[in-house]
C-alpha cells in the first residue's frame, strides 16, 4: 500500500503543469502586437508629415533668348556688365590737407570744374616770394641798361677827345672795358631774370596743385574724402591718409563687356548687331552692336571677352549693372540653323533625376518635375529644350526634393 502511495507522488512530481506556460505565451502575443501597431503608426505619421511638409525655395523665371522687335535672329548670348571706358578716381598731385570737398555722390560735374581745395599757405608764400624775386632780377636789368648807355656815351666822348690829343690812348681802353663789363652784367642780369621767371613759374603750379579740377565731365559715384583729411598721390601706408578724393564716371563712354564661350565665338562679328537687355529693365531692349572681340581667352573659363557698344544712351544705364546680350544675325532664319531656340533658366536649377535633366516648375504650392534638353551656356544661365517661357522653376532644388513636394516660395 505504501508502495502503491509513494509511486502515485512520484508520478505526479514527473507531471507537467500545462496551466502555468499559457499565462506568458498569451502576454508576449499581446507585446507583440502593441510594438507592431506603434510601428505601424510611427510609419504611417512619418509619411504623413512627409507628404504635408513644406519646403522653402528660391524661384527664377525662364527668359526668352531672342530680344523681342528685333527683326533679327539671336545667333547667340552672352551674359556680362556695363562698365565705363572712362573713369577715374580723382587725387591730389601734392600731399596736403583737404580744407574743402566740394563734390557728392550723384552729381554731375564739368571738365576743370573744382572738386576740392587743399591748405596752400605754404604755397602763397612761396609764390609772393618768387614774385618778389622776379621784380628785382627785373629791375637789376633796368638798372645795367640804364649803365650801359652811360658808359656808352662815355666811350664815345672818348673816343672824340683821343682824336684831338686831348685825352690818352689808356682812358680810351678804361671806357671801353667799362662798355663791355656792363654789357656783360646786362646778359647776366637777363638770364637771372629768365631763372627767376621758372622760379615763379614753379611756384604757381604747386598753387595750383592745391586746387583739384575734374579732368573731364562726368558724375561722381564715390566720396572717398572729408575736410580735414590728409590727401596724398602716393599712399603712406597705415590707412591715415587718402591716396583719392572721388570717383567720376564719364557716362557717354558706358559699354557692355560680356564673356562668350570660346566655342561660339565663331557667332560673333566685330561691328554686328546686338541687343541689350539689363536685368533691373527686363522689359526694355537697348540696340547695340559689338565694338571689337579682344584677342585673347581665359584659359580657366574657356571664353573670350566682347565690347559691346549701346547706341541709345540713358540715365538708367549705371556702371556695373547685369545685361544680357543677343547677338544678331540679319540675314538668319528665325528659327533653325545656328539660331538658338527654347528658353534660358539659371544653370543651377538643372538637376539629375533617374539619369535625365529635370528642372521642377512651380505649379501653385507644388512642384513638377520637367525633363528637359541642356544647351549652350550663358554665363551662370543655361539655354534649355522642353520648357516654355515664363515658367517659374526652383532655383536650386534640394537632393531630396521631388515630384509633387509642397513648397513655399523664397523670392526670386
Amino acid at each position: 500500500m505504501n508502495d502503491t502511495s509513494d509511486r502515485g507522488k512520484l508520478l505526479g512530481q514527473l507531471r507537467i503543469d500545462r496551466s502555468a506556460d499559457d499565462a506568458p505565451s498569451r502576454g508576449a502575443w499581446v507585446f507583440g502586437g502593441v510594438a507592431v501597431a506603434l510601428v505601424l503608426l510611427g510609419a504611417g505619421a512619418w509619411w504623413w508629415t512627409r507628404a504635408n511638409a513644406t519646403v522653402e525655395v528660391q524661384v527664377a523665371t525662364a527668359a526668352a533668348p531672342a530680344a523681342r522687335g528685333s527683326g533679327a535672329a539671336a545667333v547667340l548670348q552672352a551674359t556680362g556688365y556695363v562698365t565705363a571706358r572712362r573713369q577715374a578716381t580723382v587725387s591730389a598731385q601734392i600731399t596736403g590737407k583737404l580744407t574743402a570737398v566740394l563734390i557728392e555722390e550723384g552729381e554731375h560735374v564739368k571738365e576743370g570744374q573744382v572738386l576740392a581745395r587743399l591748405e596752400d599757405h605754404s604755397q602763397r608764400a612761396q609764390l609772393a616770394q618768387a614774385t618778389a624775386q622776379l621784380r628785382e632780377a627785373r629791375a637789376r636789368v633796368g638798372q645795367y641798361a640804364s649803365e650801359l648807355e652811360q658808359a656808352r656815351r662815355d666811350d664815345a666822348r672818348q673816343q672824340d677827345l683821343v682824336a684831338r690829343r686831348l685825352v690818352s690812348a689808356q682812358a680810351v681802353e678804361a671806357a671801353r672795358t667799362q662798355v663791355d663789363s656792363l654789357a656783360a652784367q646786362l646778359a647776366a642780369q637777363r638770364e637771372a631774370v629768365q631763372f627767376a621767371q621758372a622760379q615763379r613759374d614753379s611756384a604757381q603750379v604747386q598753387l595750383d596743385y592745391t586746387t583739384v579740377r575734374a579732368p573731364f565731365a562726368g558724375v561722381v559715384i564715390a566720396k572717398a574724402a572729408q575736410v580735414g583729411e590728409i590727401v596724398s598721390p602716393l599712399s603712406a601706408g597705415g590707412g591715415f591718409t587718402r591716396t583719392g578724393i572721388g570717383t567720376l564716371v564719364d557716362m557717354d563712354s558706358l559699354e557692355v563687356e560680356v564673356d562668350v564661350n570660346e566655342a561660339y565665338i565663331n557667332r560673333v562679328v566685330a561691328g554686328g548687331p546686338a541687343e541689350a537687355v539689363l536685368d533691373a529693365y527686363q522689359d526694355w531692349t537697348i540696340p547695340a552692336h559689338v565694338i571689337a572681340i579682344i584677342p585673347t581667352a581665359d584659359r580657366g573659363k574657356a571664353t573670350v571677352k566682347v565690347r559691346i557698344g549701346l547706341d541709345q544712351k540713358d540715365p538708367r544705364i549705371l556702371p556695373d549693372m547685369g545685361v544680357r546680350v543677343s547677338f544678331l544675325a540679319k540675314d538668319a532664319p528665325a528659327a533653325g540653323g545656328n539660331a538658338a531656340t527654347g528658353v534660358l533658366v539659371p544653370a543651377t536649377a538643372i538637376v539629375q533625376r533617374a539619369g535625365a535633366n529635370v528642372v521642377f516648375v512651380i505649379d501653385g504650392d507644388h512642384v513638377r518635375a520637367r525633363a528637359v534638353k541642356g544647351g549652350q551656356p550663358f554665363g551662370d544661365l543655361t539655354l534649355v529644350e522642353g520648357l516654355e517661357a515664363g515658367a517659374r522653376v526652383v532655383r536650386e532644388p534640394a537632393k531630396d526634393l521631388s515630384d509633387g513636394a509642397r513648397i513655399k516660395e523664397g523670392g526670386e
